[in-house]
């Protein structure tokens, strides 16, 4: 035999061989593994046109490397589900709201009266309150700029304050109340040392109506220090006075919301995440917002001066010339 007839054997017999294999692969597929059945796109594959010739595994558990089918027993019980809501969530379960609060208009730097015999030259937490606020926060509309703020002066603390009856500090600046680890939700995030509250500064909301209003906890009342069932839990505010009253608003959260002092309004604790733009972002050493536009105003100095550096070496290290 020539060389070019042994070669064709050989190749003949290489092909008979791959098509044998080919048959007896076929033959061993399982009935529930079957090509996948277009819809006439050769490009993509339609999950719903999977159709098994085993009906049973099919309905079960789908094919291989496919989704099962959508009606399938096995799909609706493990396929994940996807909820639309068709209502926007109206509660927040962290700080829920205190509703139909009695609340009443105190000001830094208001005299004693007969019904609020405690000056406020002075805060629970700051011996200078009106030194550091920068004067008397007239209460007289009048005398309200068109941001809220008392128009003599731009205030060094926020002019968005509020107070509420129960501070964490023990009489005479001893310590740290006992219950207070237990009762402030944010205790263990932000405690420093005892004596120092953990209180002072914190963001409320307040709503009246339709309107709502941001404003810092700065002082404790009214009437009491110690009502913390009701600042931090369930119970109704437990004084007394001015028919109940659960919180001291400022001049400036009273016209915000438009209200008059004695009427009832909803609170709730805030993040400060979640306080949105307005003027209660807008002045005071103590707000937060204030705080970091300052850091990014100097970290953004910081960063121009770099910038000049580099520009000026630059310059200097560019070949002259000849």
């Amino acid at each position: 035999m020539t060389a070019p007839g042994w070669l064709r054997v050989v190749e003949l017999t290489i092909v008979l061989i791959i098509c044998m294999v080919g048959v007896g692969f076929a033959q061993n597929l399982t009935p529930s593994v079957q090509p996948v059945r277009s819809s006439g796109n050769p490009t993509s594959t339609d999950a719903s046109a999977v159709l098994p010739i085993n009906r049973s595994a099919k309905e079960r558990y789908g094919l291989p490397g496919t989704l099962p089918h959508p009606t399938s027993a096995y799909a609706v019980s493990t396929l994940p589900r996807v909820f639309a809501p068709t209502r926007p969530r109206t509660t927040y379960t962290r700080y829920p709201w205190k509703r139909q609060i009695v609340t009443t208009v105190f000001w830094i730097g208001e005299e004693p009266t007969p019904k609020n015999p405690t000056p406020n030259h002075m805060s629970a937490w700051d011996r200078n309150w009106k030194t550091n606020f920068g004067g008397f926060d007239n209460p007289d509309p009048s005398a309200r700029a068109w941001d809220f703020r008392p128009k003599a002066f731009v205030p060094g603390l926020n002019p968005f304050y509020i107070a509420l009856p129960y501070t964490d500090i023990r009489s005479g600046a001893t310590g740290t109340k006992a219950e207070a680890p237990h009762v402030i939700p944010w205790f263990k995030k932000t405690y420093q040392r005892a004596a120092h509250t953990v209180l002072k500064g914190r963001w409320l909301a307040i709503r009246k109506g339709s309107r709502v209003c941001f404003a810092q906890w700065e002082d404790v009342g009214p009437f009491v220090t110690n009502d913390y069932q009701y600042v931090f839990g369930n119970k109704r505010p437990k004084t007394n006075g001015n028919g109940g009253a659960g919180l001291d608003v400022s001049p400036a959260v009273r016209d915000f919301l438009m209200m008059r002092s004695g009427e009832r309004c909803d609170w709730r604790f805030v993040d400060v995440s979640e306080v949105p733009q307005g003027p209660w972002r807008k002045y005071g050493v103590n707000n937060d917002f204030t705080e970091l536009h300052e850091k990014r105003k100097s970290q953004e100095t910081e960063h121009m001066a770099k910038l000049r550096e580099m520009r000026e070496a630059y310059i200097r290290n560019m070949p002259r010339p000849r």
